[in-house]
């Protein structure tokens, strides 16, 4: 871990991770839309997947404004519910409980991306940064939407079909 000697310091160090998190995220996304069985699910996977490349470009254009490089820091957490999701992707289970799975470790991924651009909007607050500050509310409101989404097609369908598979076989 670099010095942290400030709360710029720090901000810095976390909107890298944020970088990190959001271009991990951009492969991840493609692979559990690929895997997903829901055509419900794989669509707003991949429409997920396009705003996450609109996160990318804010982020970098944060950075650019700074004069600062998004690289430097990698995301343990993003790539640690990678591996869990390219765990699931290959297991032995049925196409009902694999879109249960995704829907799950995507969520735990869209909340560590709100925690950060919650933290990353109060730190831009407090600097007075506006313009930063408005990036991260229209990335945060959009994180919260996907998840909300996501928690409407996993209750509407996906968790009922997964639990009714598993009770028929």
């Amino acid at each position: 871990m670099n010095r942290l000697n400030s709360l710029e310091d720090l901000y810095t160090d976390q909107l890298r991770d944020l970088y990190s998190a959001e271009v991990q995220l951009v492969e991840a996304l493609a692979i559990m839309s690929e895997a997903a069985t829901s055509a419900e699910l794989k669509a707003s996977l991949m429409e997920h997947l396009d705003g996450t490349v609109d996160h990318l470009n804010r982020l970098e254009e944060i950075f650019k404004s700074y004069g600062e490089s998004p690289r430097g820091k990698h995301c343990a957490t993003i790539q640690g519910l990678v591996h869990e999701c390219r765990e699931l992707i290959h297991a032995d289970i049925g196409p009902d409980v694999l879109d249960a799975g995704i829907i799950a470790l995507t969520q735990k991924a869209e909340h560590y991306e709100i925690a950060g651009y919650g933290t990353l909007r109060a730190y831009a607050i407090l600097f007075g940064d506006e313009k930063s500050e408005e990036v991260f509310r229209a990335t945060l409101d959009e994180e919260k939407e996907f998840d909300h989404k996501l928690t409407d097609i996993a209750i509407k369908s996906i968790n009922k079909e997964a639990h009714e598979a598993v009770m028929a076989g």
